[in-house]
């Protein structure tokens, strides 16, 4: 009996920022056709249940400051699968495309000859909407600015400065390890006071916040007992809802 050739397809799909019910709906039609799902840390396991009987779902994940899976292995395993088994999802947090280095394997995968998707995520600074701090807001925020906490080689994003100088909201990635440099980076500004959230699990029944001004970040921090996976948004929205 002959078998026909798979198709190496790879979808680089958003699993939104903790509640599974929060996946698009081409996503969910996605899980379902996948042959491989590649998953990691922030992604919903209950996600996984949508797959199709025999599909193959392997854990990729990267623990913050913790054990992880080398992306270079990561890209490997793209290929191998697309080539033995077809349609590879590659499963990320958020949105594949903010800190999730989503284009670094869609760029990998067409240099094999691997046809691509990209299929966008709630990413997780959208969930402080429910605890009703908007990202924007008239006549307070004009903008958002999206930083990473920690850069590559672990030093605080310059770009904190730069989004100091305007009303917009900041929010901050992967932060947890520099609450002492933002606050720092504030009160050296003379802007210690603007109100700050610190939001972990966001979406997620277990769900933690703490609110209050940036140049208290490391006592919000202590007080609630909060670590990753967690966003920081400073800014005057950051005070609503309180």
């Amino acid at each position: 009996m002959s078998h026909s050739t798979p198709i190496p397809e790879l979808f680089i799909l958003g699993a939104g920022p903790g509640d599974p019910e929060l996946i698009t709906v081409k996503g969910y039609k996605i899980l379902q056709q996948a042959d491989v799902i590649l998953y990691d840390n922030l992604a919903n396991k209950a996600l996984l249940d949508i797959a199709k009987p025999g599909c193959e779902k392997i854990y990729v994940g990267k623990n913050p400051y913790g054990s992880y899976t080398p992306q270079e292995t990561i890209l490997e395993m793209i290929k191998h699968y697309a080539f033995t088994k077809g349609s590879v999802v590659r499963l990320k947090g958020g949105d594949p495309f903010i800190f999730g280095r989503g284009f670094e394997e869609i760029i990998y995968a067409r240099e094999q000859g691997i046809k691509t998707h990209y299929i966008p995520g709630i990413t997780s600074i959208q969930a402080s909407g429910f605890l009703d701090i908007p990202l924007t807001h008239r006549a307070m925020s004009e903008g958002v600015w999206i930083i990473t906490g920690t850069k590559k080689d672990g030093s605080l994003s310059a770009d904190l400065k730069l989004a100091m100088q305007s009303n917009a909201t900041v929010a901050i990635y992967m932060g947890m390890k520099q609450v002492d440099a933002i606050a720092d980076t504030y009160i050296s500004e003379g802007k210690g006071n603007t109100p700050a959230a610190i939001i972990q699990h966001a979406s997620l029944p277990q769900q933690k916040v703490a609110r209050g001004q940036v140049k208290d970040l490391r006592q919000m921090t202590d007080t609630h007992q909060l670590t990753h996976p967690a966003i920081i948004i400073i800014g005057e929205v950051a005070g609503l809802g309180a």
